[in-house]
């Protein structure tokens, strides 16, 4: 029973890349892979060739070594469009963007929600906890505005402080996944090491400090031209939520905007994301959490009580699949009036678990020098400073997120917003109201210039 259950549960992951993830972020970009049953021994083997592998956070987890089902996808490490490029160079870059908007919801009760993004929150309590030792300047909102300033901010905050959410891979090896305990500057010197032959093949570049910014200036350059480029000539994605975000398009909370508002500075207009790149079309599924999580889960207790009722009907509900067509059509009714159905409130929940999945999904990006004589043919090409390079983007960890989780997003977020508002706004608040006491004289010296 407990192999079929996992047989199942993986052919479920397949039929939702296939039959929703597909359609709305397009063919090129999406694996859907396949269900293969493997010998028990080489299972076995493989678990104990990877464990040295694993992350430290990662081994308190168990392999599957008993039902002897695995899901078999291609190596997105390596160029996904033409197989005869395989023998040269491939880098391949990693990024986790996580969620790209600000909740536009009225169903939101903390106003600071409204105004800081969920991941700079995050990563304030984070660090409280000890999972990381300091907090990332990166801010996906910055990295999904379009604008390519902000965007080259974006991914440099990421590689100087990767966390998990950034990994670099040179011929399917991993070369870069920032630990926390290492220093950037020595990981960025190792890094331009493995990247100069990439960026400036002919070696006419020196080493040392100017060096290394000058190679991790191309990289961010060409991932954001990657990023911006709509690669994929498949049926594009089908939902219209709108051009954007209807919140804020910078968060509060971002080094970015802070320093720009130092200086006096107001942030730059967003120039959008083209419809046809991989971040809009994800964008766009993540704004299927139309209601944010405090308005969704009033929802799901909804559909709970009716399930301690009637538990028959979890099956007719589709809550563990089929993930068909008929789940996927389900998911286009964008309406947020409620009336006080459970078929309302399931169809909430289900677009909630599909933004979550975008939310916390993985891009790839693979990149392979083109040889000087080669003809574009039709592959999409990017061009830096010194080099051209084929590129393929993927979209990975597809797999929908449980039903069960969520009362711990739930949870989750509450503590999210109450240790920021404790301790980081509220340390604002303080200091803006020093300085800017209404009833306090102030006098303005002007000096010649």
């Amino acid at each position: 029973q407990a192999s079929e259950e996992i047989f199942q549960h993986l052919q479920n992951i397949v039929d939702f890349s296939r039959s929703v993830m597909k359609e709305f972020v397009g063919e090129n970009y999406v694996h859907c892979g396949e269900v293969v049953r493997l010998p028990l021994d080489f299972v076995k083997q493989l678990c104990l060739k990877i464990q040295s592998e694993r992350p430290e956070s990662r081994c308190d987890k168990d392999l599957d070594t008993l039902s002897g089902y695995a899901l078999c996808l291609p190596n997105l490490a390596r160029l996904q469009t033409y197989h005869f490029v395989e023998h040269r160079p491939i880098l391949c870059v990693e990024i986790k963007p996580k969620c790209g908007f600000i909740p536009f919801s009225s169903d939101v009760t903390h106003e600071v929600k409204h105004k800081v993004c969920r991941y700079c929150m995050h990563q304030h309590l984070k660090v409280a906890t000890g999972k990381w030792k300091q907090i990332s300047r990166y801010c996906p909102l910055d990295l999904y505005s379009g604008n390519k300033q902000r965007m080259h901010f974006a991914l440099k905050s990421l590689l100087q402080e990767a966390q998990n959410n950034l990994k670099i891979f040179k011929n399917g090896e991993l070369i870069y996944g920032c630990k926390d305990a290492r220093s950037p500057v020595a990981d960025w010197s190792e890094l331009a090491h493995h990247l100069k032959p990439f960026f400036f093949p002919s070696n006419g570049l020196a080493g040392g400090p100017h060096c290394t910014r000058a190679v991790i200036r191309e990289l961010v350059r060409v991932i954001t031209r990657v990023l911006l480029s709509g690669s994929d000539k498949g049926r594009a994605g089908t939902l219209r939520l709108g051009p954007g975000p209807r919140g804020p398009r910078v968060c509060e909370a971002s080094p970015f905007g802070r320093s720009l508002r130092r200086q006096g500075k107001s942030a730059p207009e967003c120039s959008g994301l083209p419809k046809g790149c991989l971040l809009y079309k994800t964008l766009q599924v993540q704004m299927l959490d139309l209601l944010d999580i405090e308005g969704l889960y009033p929802l799901y207790r909804r559909v709970e009580r009716y399930l301690e009722e009637f538990p028959e009907e979890r099956k007719t509900l589709q809550i563990d699949g089929p993930y068909d067509e008929a789940f996927y059509q389900k998911l286009l009714d964008l309406s947020t009036e409620d009336d006080g159905t459970v078929a309302f409130a399931l169809t909430k929940v289900q677009q909630y678990r599909v933004a979550m999945t975008a939310k916390d999904c993985s891009v790839m990006i693979a990149l392979s020098p083109c040889l000087q004589d080669a003809s574009s043919d039709q592959r999409p090409v990017v061009a830096s400073s010194r080099s051209r390079f084929a590129f393929s983007v993927s979209v990975l960890d597809l797999d929908l997120k449980p039903y069960e989780s969520i009362p711990h997003q739930y949870k989750l977020d509450g503590k999210i917003v109450n240790y920021y508002s404790k301790t980081v706004h509220a340390k604002d608040t303080a200091v803006m109201s020093a300085r800017f006491k209404e009833s306090e004289d102030c006098t303005l010296v002007l000096h010649k210039v």
